[in-house]
């Protein structure tokens, strides 16, 4: 398996991750919230779930971007910085998603901080159509692969009912 990732020159914003292990095979992106520890050789538990669904279902490449660029294991330091987004996360946001076949909405709790989800579904309208998730969690926000069964399958995303789609 091969391992890249793309962090800011500090460290501070991880802004792309990506693992492929089947070239032959496509491509999906998965849209969570925030990084945590996973890097260019480490796996982090969710990159591992990651991994496991996406071969599951039968990409060959990973390429994960977030809401949020901010690298936390605690969702919650999110509101303790003055940026938690990254000043070049959309840029790579909307690259990454453009380029995959499918993109995976994942972001679980926490999405709607400053709106987020909202602004990332907007940069996102032209590729709705290849936008799937794995339900919703009790908010309405798009289920994160953690909490969910290890044989989830993709669902198409539909805007309707999310809770985001009064304000698109």
């Amino acid at each position: 398996m091969y391992g890249t990732a793309c962090f800011d020159t500090s460290g501070t914003y991880r802004y792309t991750l990506s693992r492929r292990w089947d070239e032959a095979r496509p491509t999906i992106a998965f849209v969570m919230l925030n990084p945590s520890q996973a890097n260019d050789a480490y796996n982090d538990p969710t990159i591992r779930r990651c991994i496991g669904l996406a071969q599951q279902w039968g990409y060959g490449r990973l390429e994960v971007v977030n809401l949020f660029a901010y690298c936390s294991a605690h969702p919650r330091d999110l509101t303790q910085v003055k940026d938690p987004i990254g000043p070049e996360n959309d840029q790579y946001l909307l690259s990454t998603c453009e380029q995959a076949e499918r993109v995976l909405l994942a972001w679980g709790n926490w999405g709607s901080r400053l709106g987020r989800d909202r602004t990332v579904l907007t940069l996102l309208e032209p590729h709705w159509v290849k936008c799937c998730s794995l339900g919703l969690n009790q908010t309405g926000l798009p289920r994160h692969p953690l909490y969910v069964k290890r044989d989830s399958q993709l669902l198409p995303w539909q805007l309707i009912g999310t809770g985001v789609d009064a304000a698109l």
